[in-house]
């Protein structure tokens, strides 16, 4: 009986709760973000928490589809989904909703919930808060996000800036060549995700007979590094179709243009690096910092998903897990800023002086009846109290 009652207080794997001192400064460097985002142009949303399967998981692809949650409507008799990402979200309310002409950006903060953590120590119900812009094709859009990405890791006090770069098009182009079907496709994915070279190249002479297309594939996997991987790659691919150099050209264009504006970050580029395959369609670029395996915030182009919803639009864009900043820099996490204890006295003359400190931004923690101090994680130095029919305030 003793273990159930204990048990009653535990939280699923995961999910995890955030107490006052995190939470603070969590909601503090959420409001900086999105004022920096809306500083930029982009229009703050809020979107539903939960929807139908059918809208949430249109277009998003099967890696978010596995991570989400599912129940059915009491209402509707329909299946509904708690939100694994965001983006999709936001490509519905820009084709249906909004019907923006033009540009259009949007950007957003909240929980998602997800059936399973992406890291073995990472939560299943982060807090994100990212930008999408709709409506531009051109290399500029990925310029801007980017470049408000590395803006958004400053407002978070991260000095050392970290920004992998890859192009999913390229092995798209490279599995057409090699006529890979559908399963031999997914099978090698899944090889690339593993950097396990050997693998590959067995792989490679078992099922690929041209091998023009085998030594595309096999240089692929190891074209990783430092901006000296574009030249590299231009030369593996010499012969390669012209997509695949207009996606390098792209690469290369976004990497002199970043660091023109931020010399001081640091970018490595990653060609087989194919996270959110199933979902975007051109370049995707992660961030990372010391002391996190996994990225705190990717992003990319997703210019298919808006179709579903009569509205075939060109998108970009990237979320940032707040919650993975928040754990990175605990040390920050600091207490409220000192507040005052009013005495528990009847009268109108406190409880005017109380409105008053209030309304000039003073924390003020009113007394209850048999409690002469604050209490000790309440954070007061100072007293407010009645003497002689008079409100004073004192130092503690």
């Amino acid at each position: 009986m003793m273990n159930n009652k204990v048990d009653r207080w535990l939280l699923p794997d995961g999910i995890e709760e955030v107490l006052p001192e995190q939470a603070l400064y969590l909601e503090s460097l959420r409001r900086r973000f999105v004022d920096l985002f809306i500083r930029w142009g982009y229009d703050y949303v809020i979107p539903p928490m939960i929807e139908f399967t059918d809208s949430l998981l249109t277009g998003s692809g099967q890696d978010i589809e596995l991570l989400t949650f599912k129940l059915t409507d009491q209402l509707s008799g329909r299946t509904l989904g708690l939100r694994a990402d965001i983006t999709p979200q936001a490509a519905r309310m820009d084709a249906h909703s909004l019907k923006r002409s033009g540009v259009n950006r949007l950007c957003y903060a909240g929980h998602v919930l997800q059936t399973k953590a992406k890291s073995p120590l990472g939560s299943r119900s982060p807090i994100k808060v990212g930008v999408e812009m709709f409506g531009v094709s051109a290399l500029e859009a990925e310029v801007e996000v980017v470049s408000l990405l590395l803006e958004a890791l400053t407002v978070a006090n991260l000095d050392c800036q970290y920004i992998d770069l890859g192009h999913v098009g390229i092995f798209r182009c490279l599995a057409r060549a090699a006529e890979l079907n559908t399963e031999q496709e997914s099978a090698l994915f899944s090889l690339l995700q593993s950097k396990a070279f050997s693998d590959i190249d067995r792989w490679l002479n078992e099922n690929v007979k041209d091998e023009q297309a085998r030594q595309w594939l096999s240089a692929l996997s190891k074209l990783s590094g430092s901006d000296k991987i574009i030249e590299l790659a231009r030369e593996a691919f010499a012969d390669a179709p012209s997509e695949i150099h207009a996606a390098l050209d792209d690469l290369a264009t976004l990497a002199d243009t970043v660091l023109a504006r931020y010399p001081n970050v640091q970018l490595y580029f990653d060609l087989s690096e194919l996270r959110g395959y199933h979902y975007h369609t051109g370049i995707v670029f992660g961030a990372f910092a010391p002391g996190v395996g996994n990225a705190i915030a990717r992003g990319g182009r997703y210019d298919s998903v808006g179709e579903a919803f009569g509205r075939a639009r060109s998108a970009t864009g990237f979320d940032i897990n707040l919650s993975a900043i928040c754990r990175l820099q605990r040390h920050e996490c600091s207490p409220p800023d000192k507040g005052i204890f009013a005495c528990h006295e009847a009268g109108e003359a406190l409880w005017q002086k109380v409105q008053e400190l209030r309304a000039q931004g003073e924390r003020v923690v009113m007394g209850v009846p048999g409690q002469a101090m604050p209490e000790d994680y309440q954070h007061c130095d100072r007293i407010l109290c009645v003497e002689n029919d008079q409100v004073l305030l004192k130092n503690m």
